[in-house]
């Protein structure tokens, strides 16, 4: 996401400070530019003045003037100085909606180097508006047409939880998406109503969605884009229980450490629990260690990192890691304890309890089909020493 933009002076001195917090635009249409330019065989290298495992800092100099421009994406550097001049008009967020980025921006490609090198012209920006620029609903071409009309709703959850030594559930939370899929011919307009919506909280929602409805009914109202979306995100805090279970226990004496971990279901969700995996850094102090499981497979890295992947958890036995760590020459005890992150996935339902009820089209195009699914993986799943 484009977050904020800075003025430098030539003597880097911050000159002004623009925010974009009210504004975010989707990482995707970055990400999007970022593959098409690769996808061509181009090999750029960030332009990160400063770079942070999630951030990266764009220079660009314009007429003398250095702008600096905050990515959570990386990007090729002529293609931020584009989306920069046809999001940003005087200062403020102009156009921001990623289907008119890319019809105005086209990705760079082998006809467009060759255009440039004889007319001397490197731009790739449109000549020509998009169809979508003028209208109420810029999100949206003016007339798309499909043969067969579909819609498709996904649930996608991320569990967040820690779980401290003592096997307590400190935090569990649900981090969710409403990603959509929408090929409908003409201006349909949807309304998505849920079975329990009282339980969201921290909504976000894509600017087709009209607040009025929702606020009153609790029911999205929308013209959707054209193709895949994220519809809105949600979160759903305080859940009293998790899916799966860890037990990790270790014990250490005379340079040497135990290690005993077992992981299981905790309760059933009614689908299978797939993709577990079990990930932990083993301390520094750790010279040497000696690891093996009762199902599936341990792989310790040369940077310490000790991966555990277990897939499914069978129905005869507990998945049980168990072995050794020699500490270093001089060390007689652990001092400091690996925390544990899992992971998981499970298809077909959405943990935090949430459920679409109906999905109504107030303008029915013919053979509609709509199509729902919900999937759940881990996300920041912690268990601690």
């Amino acid at each position: 996401m484009l977050q904020c933009i800075f003025l430098l002076s030539d003597s880097g001195e911050v000159m002004l400070e623009k925010q974009l917090t009210g504004h975010r635009v989707d990482r995707s249409i970055c990400a999007w530019f970022w593959d098409q330019s690769l996808s061509q065989g181009d090999s750029f290298k960030s332009l990160p003045v400063i770079a942070s495992p999630t951030h990266y800092l764009f220079q660009i100099v314009r007429d003398g003037i250095t702008f600096l421009a905050c990515s959570q994406v990386e990007m090729p550097p002529l293609m931020a100085i584009e989306l920069l001049d046809e999001m940003i008009d005087n200062g403020f967020p102009l156009t921001t909606e990623p289907s008119i980025l890319r019809e105005m921006i086209a990705p760079p490609n082998l006809v467009s180097k060759m255009l440039s090198v004889v007319t001397g012209n490197a731009s790739n920006v449109s000549d020509t508006l998009p169809s979508g620029a003028g209208s109420c609903v810029p999100w949206r071409p003016t007339d798309p047409k499909y043969s067969s009309n579909e819609v498709y709703v996904d649930l996608v959850e991320e569990m967040d939880a820690i779980v401290n030594r003592d096997g307590e559930l400190v935090k569990c939370e649900i981090y969710g998406e409403v990603q959509m899929n929408s090929q409908l011919t003409g201006f349909p307009d949807l309304t998505l109503s849920f079975a329990n919506p009282s339980i969201l909280e921290d909504m976000r929602f894509h600017p087709c969605v009209r607040f009025r409805p929702w606020e009153s009914h609790q029911v999205l109202s929308f013209v959707p884009p054209d193709g895949e979306f994220k519809l809105m995100s949600y979160r759903v805090k305080k859940l009293k229980n998790t899916p799966v279970y860890v037990k990790p226990q270790i014990t250490s004496d005379s340079g040497t450490c135990r290690v005993s971990v077992l992981v299981g279901i905790r309760s059933d969700p009614g689908k299978a629990i797939e993709s577990i995996t079990l990930s932990f850094q083993l301390p520094h102090c750790v010279s040497s260690a000696d690891l093996s499981s009762n199902h599936g497979t341990v792989t310790i890295l040369s940077n310490k990192t000790c991966t555990w992947t277990i897939g499914r958890i069978p129905k005869d036995k507990t998945p049980c890691l168990s072995g050794t760590l020699a500490l270093e020459t001089g060390l007689e005890r652990l001092h400091v304890f690996p925390t544990f992150k899992l992971g998981f996935k499970i298809m077909g339902i959405a943990l935090s309890g949430l459920r679409i009820e109906k999905l109504d089209l107030q303008t029915l195009p013919p053979r509609l089909y709509k199509g729902f699914r919900a999937q759940t993986r881990a996300g920041e799943f912690d268990v601690r020493l």
